[in-house]
């Protein structure tokens, strides 16, 4: 992907940053910085290690034009994106601010992309944070991070969760810097979705991140985080794909593309190692975040339960269909057979009895429903709510959503798919993949939800409440959104109480 290049609408603005001045454009009202670096390019000496510092320059920086992507799998055409961006200065970030000026103290909201943790780049049309920046009054900045395995695979001589320390590093930047652009560090949203929104539960976990943000919003977080024991075994897997160890003596000199292939190879045939690495394998999940005992002590459930969140705000939600996307980019709308469903239940339920419960649960379920509801259940909806019952059951403040809203786009054969939320939540409702999902012109319906989901988001970054009840174990309350919204009792109560006493562990090796 060549980054844009944005011409500027009026007087251009220029903002001092501790590395030195910057100047970038302004857009229909909105002051934008694209392509600052947070972090020295993570190649040469520094490949596979922790973000270091930036170095300051001389003179004023242009920064009208996004950063180079990191290293990207070879899924919707990423890759070829990536490949076509000149640079390797992946570690930059993004600025969108209606008030740029060190005295406008407005609300930051801190966006970490999705794609499960192999995918994304803030340069993506969807990501554009100008009117959530406009119309919400706050200051947006979105960033690359590394991902795949540059950022998540288990490399013996490298740190573990390399994606998560770059996450990290960003936010100290913004606390560092963000009051130069109009925000105020001390009032700090961090919000994902997907592999994002399990970015933001696994940041809640970590010391590391303590005091770096105020309040947090998990969309659709994903419930998959590996033992280091299956993290290197994928990894030996990958780096064996090139003759090599998984060692950084050995893949530190290995071009970023070929890496990247070696783990598209891998991923393509995870099918074969079922009996190794269990239910990533299943799911083809080659990198996730690496519970191993540095960063992460332990899951973000049990961090929350343990009162890890205790000072953060938190908002959670996910759409109702969450596997429906999957499963039609599967060929499967429509198609999975008894068989099929009756397995999945078995690997995917929790506990020895949970393809019953689940039958029990939703009797009039056919084999499509069930294979729907047991994946969204296992891979988003239950993972993203009990971060809630973690938090609440800890003392602390959350509130929950859902997205019921039906998706218009592609006959509407999706629904309330994964990944809706993310252009409703940007207002970038033509832009971008997602927005297949919309339709060619979106109706006043999605712009009227889009406008509710970025008054809640908005209003939850400035103040804590965005617009609906806080949930409890005891009501259980939560915001639906779709043509009408309403606050009622969480509707996905049958799964809840299949799920409830689930504790969603590390991925752990299985054989050898």
């Amino acid at each position: 992907m060549t980054p844009a290049a944005y011409e500027p609408s009026g007087p251009r603005p220029e903002v001092r940053a501790a590395a030195g001045a910057l100047r970038g454009s302004r857009e229909a009202g909105v002051a934008v910085f694209r392509g600052i670096p947070y972090a020295e390019p993570p190649v040469g000496a520094l490949r596979f290690a922790a973000p270091r510092r930036v170095e300051g320059w001389s003179g004023v920086r242009e920064a009208v034009s996004y950063g180079p992507p990191p290293p990207q799998a070879g899924v919707f055409g990423m890759d070829a994106l990536a490949q076509d961006a000149a640079g390797d200065d992946w570690l930059t970030l993004n600025v969108w601010s209606p008030e740029p000026g060190p005295g406008a103290g407005l609300p930051v909201m801190v966006w970490i992309h999705g794609g499960a943790y192999v995918i994304g780049m803030s340069g993506l049309p969807e990501y554009d944070g100008g009117r959530l920046a406009r119309d919400g009054g706050v200051v947006v900045v979105t960033f690359n991070y590394r991902v795949g395995m540059e950022g998540f695979a288990q490399i013996e001589g490298a740190p573990a969760n390399r994606g998560l320390l770059d996450q990290v590093a960003a936010l100290e930047w913004v606390r560092d810097n963000i009051r130069a652009f109009g925000g105020d560090p001390d009032r700090v949203t961090v919000f994902g979705q997907s592999a994002g929104a399990g970015s933001v539960a696994a940041l809640l976990a970590t010391d590391r991140a303590a005091g770096l943000f105020r309040r947090a919003i998990a969309q659709s977080a994903p419930g998959t985080l590996f033992s280091p024991e299956l993290a290197t075994d994928i990894t030996a897997a990958c780096a064996a794909e090139l003759g090599l160890r998984p060692t950084v003596a050995d893949l530190s000199g290995i071009a970023p593309h070929r890496l990247t292939a070696a783990g598209d190879a891998v991923s393509a045939k995870m099918d074969r190692w079922v009996h190794r690495w269990g239910l990533a394998a299943h799911r083809s999940i080659p990198f996730s975040p690496v519970v191993d005992g540095d960063l992460l002590a332990v899951t973000p459930w049990q961090a929350l339960t343990d009162g890890a969140g205790r000072d953060v705000e938190l908002l959670v939600g996910h759409t109702r269909e969450e596997q429906r996307l999957f499963t039609a980019l599967d060929g499967l709308l429509g198609q999975v057979t008894d068989e099929q469903a009756a397995t999945d239940l078995r690997l995917f339920a929790p506990g020895p009895d949970g393809e019953r419960r689940y039958r029990d649960a939703f009797p009039a379920a056919g084999p499509d429903e069930l294979y729907e509801l047991v994946h969204s259940d296992w891979l988003f909806r239950m993972p993203t709510l009990h971060l809630a019952e973690a938090q609440a059951a800890a003392g602390s403040r959350a509130h929950v959503y859902e997205l019921t809203w039906p998706a218009p786009g592609m006959g509407g054969a999706f629904g309330a798919c994964h990944g809706l939320d993310v252009p409703l939540v940007f207002g970038n409702l033509d832009r971008g993949q997602p927005a297949m999902l919309i339709g060619e012109a979106p109706s006043a319906e999605a712009e009227a939800l889009s406008t509710r989901m970025r008054a809640a988001w908005t209003s939850f970054a400035a103040h804590g409440d965005p617009g609906w009840p806080a949930y409890d174990t005891g009501r259980r309350l939560a915001q639906l959104f779709d043509n009408r919204p309403a606050v009622t009792a969480y509707p996905e109560d049958p799964s809840r109480l299949i799920w409830q006493d689930h504790t969603f562990p590390v991925l752990p090796l299985i054989g050898r």
